[in-house]
């Protein structure tokens, strides 16, 4: 139960996330989509992120607050799914050119970390701590199977 807990919140901050953070909180959005130094396919190419973390997110959540939600399976894939633009943002810097945020800008963060990558990193952290809770329980009722 704790596990599906944690994938549900993961869930919910990937849905609205992105969305937030580049579209429509105004320090976010002034970087992002808002941004007027932002040539135009830079601007579709996150509103392509900000649409993938919903849909990614709302898959998740689907399968995990459907009925039978709490099933191992559907908690690892969820985790799986929600994993991914997450581990998208931060393989994104192992690509030419790219960087975190503008040069005009500054955002620090406890850690010294981008707050978006201090952000990916925590959720990370809670989609592995999920995804051993479920392994340790499937672990568990094996022994108890086996031994009872």
């Amino acid at each position: 139960m704790t596990a599906r807990l944690l994938a549900i919140l993961v869930a919910v901050v990937t849905v609205f996330g992105a969305l937030l953070a580049d579209f429509v909180i105004p320090g976010g959005a002034d970087q992002h989509l808002r941004n007027d130094a932002w040539p135009p396919h830079a601007k579709f190419h996150d509103a392509q992120y900000i649409v993938m973390s919903i849909l990614l997110g709302a898959l998740a959540l689907l399968l995990l607050v459907r009925p039978g939600g709490a099933t191992p399976s559907r908690i690892r894939t969820s985790c799986a799914i929600l994993a991914t633009p997450w581990l998208g943002l931060l393989a994104a810097f192992l690509f030419p050119g790219t960087a975190i945020q503008d040069p005009e800008f500054d955002n620090p963060s406890p850690l010294g970390l981008h707050p978006q990558v201090l952000l990916a990193a925590i959720l990370l952290a809670v989609l592995t701590t999920a995804a051993a809770l479920v392994a340790r329980e499937n672990h568990v009722n094996s022994v108890d199977r086996r031994t009872g």
